[in-house]
């Protein structure tokens, strides 16, 4: 019957279950149609919820499509052929790694840089996404054996490390708060256009991502010959940022 339909194909919507749901009849494959899910579903309400879960189904079974990671919530749909490198989100300005999990990209750090970091006795891991300073959850990490002293300078090289990319994290949030306070004030009938600071508060948020990821970067190319020009280029960017 009619209501015995509408409270299945209701229930499956609400449940996120709906997208390739059969025949409530065990025996029975059929699947209900668009068609006929809008000819026993009324309410307005659960219709925007079915359409929402074709939409999300959609996105998920085309290779060339994803949402953006904006991880402040962003209903955008990508198309990732369309997007190179420092190309944004059109609704909210979020440049997203396609490549690995990490939500955000992360130039000059690869996408393996932005895994995480194992022990090699235990397996406990340490990741950089937090942006938290580090604290191992397990005391004998650095009595591994014959690698006491090595660990030992690599556990103060990583806190080095870790404190400086979220120092520049941290950074980052002051010019994205200024930004939105001087937006807020711009149409004010006696202050004079702005947009030279909002200008200028894109370009610190910009360097000050670079320059947290370089300090990922630099953490794991510590040993090759590019690192002194890396750091080199680092530094001066780092002046010049903290005067702007």
């Amino acid at each position: 019957s009619q209501p015995c339909w509408s409270e299945y194909l209701t229930t499956r919507i609400e449940q996120n279950m709906v997208v390739n749901c059969t025949c409530p009849i065990s025996e029975c494959r059929a699947q209900p149609t668009t068609a006929f899910i809008y000819s026993i579903v009324s309410s307005e309400e659960i219709i925007a919820k079915y359409e929402k879960a074709l939409l999300r189904c959609y996105v998920e079974c085309c290779s060339n499509l994803t949402w953006c990671t904006n991880p402040q919530g962003c209903d955008q749909i990508l198309l990732k052929d369309g997007l190179g490198y420092g190309a944004a989100c059109s609704k909210c300005s979020w440049i997203s790694c396609f490549n690995c999990n990490f939500p955000e990209a992360h130039y000059p750090a690869s996408c393996s840089h932005m895994s995480r970091m194992t022990c090699a006795k235990c397996n406990h891991g340490f990741c950089w996404r937090c942006l938290k300073p580090w604290r191992p959850n397990h005391k004998d990490y650095y009595n591994c054996s014959a690698m006491v002293s090595k660990a030992a300078c690599q556990e103060k090289r990583f806190q080095d490390y870790n404190e400086r990319c979220t120092f520049h994290h941290h950074a980052r949030e002051f010019a994205m708060s200024l930004r939105n306070s001087v937006s807020s004030i711009r149409e004010m009938p006696k202050i004079r256009n702005l947009t030279f600071v909002l200008d200028a508060c894109k370009v610190l948020e910009q360097a000050r991502k670079v320059l947290a990821y370089s300090c990922v970067y630099s953490y794991y190319n510590q040993d090759t010959e590019s690192m002194d020009i890396v750091e080199q280029q680092t530094e001066n960017l780092e002046l010049l940022t903290n005067a702007l």
